[in-house]
């Protein structure tokens, strides 16, 4: 297996994909949490929320899809996942790199307050806080936070 990754935009095809690799990686950052019997609900919101409404690019290996990160319009950053294998390879940033050539007025996005290791990996990246909020999903307190050129 290679150690590079090459970056594109999503296709249709990558679906099912992104979704298996959605679910993998937050199962792995959150294991209490059954992500299985969200699955339905997932397919849903890629379907309806993410997919009509972002700029989505993933990185893949050997053809496999091993990251993705969404940006709306509105430089809204829904989601950033990487394959837990490929946690601390580069994968993550060159993804953000990319949403930040996506959406170069500057993103927001919002982070779980449990979720230190991707606090401190956007605080890296040029990230600031910006206020404190609670996902109207899960319930969880969020940190909203913010990228500026």
């Amino acid at each position: 297996m290679s150690t590079s990754f090459n970056l594109r935009f999503y296709r249709a095809e990558d679906e099912a994909a992104a979704i298996a690799l959605w679910h993998r990686s937050w199962q792995e950052a959150y294991p209490q949490i059954d992500f299985a019997s969200r699955l339905k609900w997932w397919r849903e919101r890629w379907r309806k929320d993410i997919v009509p409404k972002a700029e989505i690019m993933v990185a893949e290996q050997d053809g496999a899809l091993i990251g993705f990160v969404t940006v709306d319009r509105d430089g809204y950053l829904d989601q950033l996942v990487v394959a837990p294998e490929h946690w601390g390879t580069g994968v993550a940033y060159m993804l953000v790199d990319e949403a930040k050539d996506l959406s170069p007025k500057g993103i927001t996005l919002l982070v779980n307050k449990d979720n230190a290791r991707a606090i401190r990996f956007y605080e890296r990246n040029g990230f600031e806080h910006a206020g404190e909020d609670v996902n109207p999903t899960s319930g969880r307190p969020v940190l909203k936070m913010e990228w500026k050129a």
